[in-house]
């Protein structure tokens, strides 16, 4: 099979779980905002964001390279290094996971209102975040070690599962914003026991790999050189909404964020089909260029890129006609989220147009190149926020995101071509002999 009928097979599965899981997800929320109220629904959405958001930041940025280097360590049979650097990752889980129980809820009280929810909810919180950080270091390394389904599943299927058994909890025994707490201590505890399995399978994964000869110490000083600039990238990329929503808190009542938080529901769900494209050649990539074959990482990258893009517009078109029906079942009130929502996901497309950049430039050994873009993207998500907020509501929140995406592909963009000399936008797919020339910026 080649590598672009698997890229297109596995990411099917991997994208129909995920739509599965997310089904399960919507199905959730339309619950909360029927039986216990749209306010309910925000300040839930409020505390899974600030979950994701600390959760990603626990491992240190090691969740983020674990792809990297669990398919770099597979592909030389160094699994000493590998389990070096498993432990090291965990590691960094276990102490941040204890500041969060020691401290977290007295420093979220300092947020305000919003803070104040949060903090209401800290203790069932605390353990979901710390399940979360295990599950975003595990299912990145069994990403590398070519066990992308063990990887995504932990989290595309049983956490949605477990959100329902919570509502089933909630409902039974609460009611209103009370209903929450039930919901978030089913889910944290059964999510405990989640991390736990997939933690076992990424150990039974890294047994097969052999330890490697000449291998005497870790490479420490090179996991720190990529895993800092991508705790940035990662929580600014792939935990974006989650901070929109934290920072629009302040701007919104928890109705409207309940509406916007619907909105970026279904476009992550939209974007998992982009993302899982490129999960799946990630660890051709990162092999081809372990092993200098640079011809058959930049194809790759081509085949990757077109594919993501094609996927993203029949995505985006499918959301502009299904989306009103979707959004009918929370109410009335959410039929205002549609438009937000387009918006949105016309963001999708820009970000696929551009390509994975952030990839090339670590590839590149070059990833704090990438830091300029994430402060461009972030401080143009504040502006564009408090320009657009309070005169547009909703429709000016989804153009201040849309605005932020843009930024942050295109510098991305623009400075994995100076940096990297190589083109990760569709544009190079399209004609391939300019990004196969370019060279390297000194």
């Amino acid at each position: 099979m080649s590598l672009r009928q698997r890229l297109l097979s596995q990411s099917t599965v991997i994208f129909g779980a995920r739509l599965f899981g997310a089904g399960l997800t919507f199905l959730v929320q339309v619950a909360i905002a029927r039986f216990l109220g749209s306010q309910a629904l925000g300040e839930y959405i409020l505390v899974m964001a600030t979950v994701n958001v600390i959760a990603v930041v626990m491992p240190l940025g090691f969740e983020a390279t674990g792809t990297y280097f669990a398919a770099e360590y597979r592909a030389k049979g160094e699994g000493r290094l590998l389990r070096g650097f498993m432990a090291r990752a965990y590691l960094h889980i276990a102490l941040t996971g204890a500041l969060v129980i020691v401290i977290g809820q007295p420093v979220a009280r300092l947020f305000g209102e919003a803070g104040a929810a949060i903090a209401s909810h800290w203790t069932p919180a605390a353990v979901l975040t710390i399940s979360t950080a295990m599950v975003f270091v595990s299912a990145a390394m069994l990403v590398g070690l070519k066990r992308p389904f063990a990887g995504f599943f932990a989290e595309t299927l049983f956490r949605p599962l477990l959100a329902i058994a919570g509502f089933v909890v909630a409902i039974a025994f609460s009611t209103g914003v009370d209903g929450i707490n039930q919901i978030l201590w089913v889910l944290s505890l059964g999510y405990a026991i989640v991390a736990l399995v997939q933690l076992g399978l990424l150990l039974r994964a890294a047994r097969d790999i052999p330890a490697g000869e000449g291998i005497t110490a870790p490479e420490v000083r090179r996991w720190w050189y990529f895993a800092v600039p991508w705790v940035a990238l990662v929580v600014a990329g792939d935990f974006f909404f989650d901070i929109d929503l934290l920072l629009l808190a302040g701007h919104m009542p928890h109705e409207q964020l309940a509406v916007f938080g619907v909105c970026t529901r279904i476009f992550s769900l939209v974007a998992f089909g982009v993302s899982a494209v490129y999960a799946v050649t990630m660890p051709d990539m990162f092999e081809s260029e372990a092993l200098k074959d640079r011809d058959g990482f930049h194809r790759k990258i081509g085949d990757a890129n077109l594919v993501a893009s094609g996927l993203a517009v029949v995505l985006l078109v499918a959301v502009l006609l299904l989306s009103p029906v979707a959004f009918m079942l929370f109410g009335p009130d959410f039929q205002q989220g549609v438009v937000p929502l387009a918006i949105l996901c016309v963001g999708l497309v820009v970000r696929s147009v551009f390509g994975p950049s952030q990839i090339v430039l670590s590839i590149h050994n070059r990833p704090y190149t990438a830091l300029p873009a994430v402060a461009a993207s972030l401080a143009s998500l504040v502006v564009a926020n408090l320009a657009l907020v309070p005169p547009f509501g909703l429709v000016g929140a989804a153009l201040a995101a849309l605005i932020a995406m843009t930024v942050w592909s295109g510098a991305l963009w623009f400075t994995a071509l100076r940096v990297a000399g190589v083109d990760v936008s569709i544009r190079a797919r399209l004609r391939p002999a300019p990004a196969l020339s370019a060279k390297p910026a000194e």
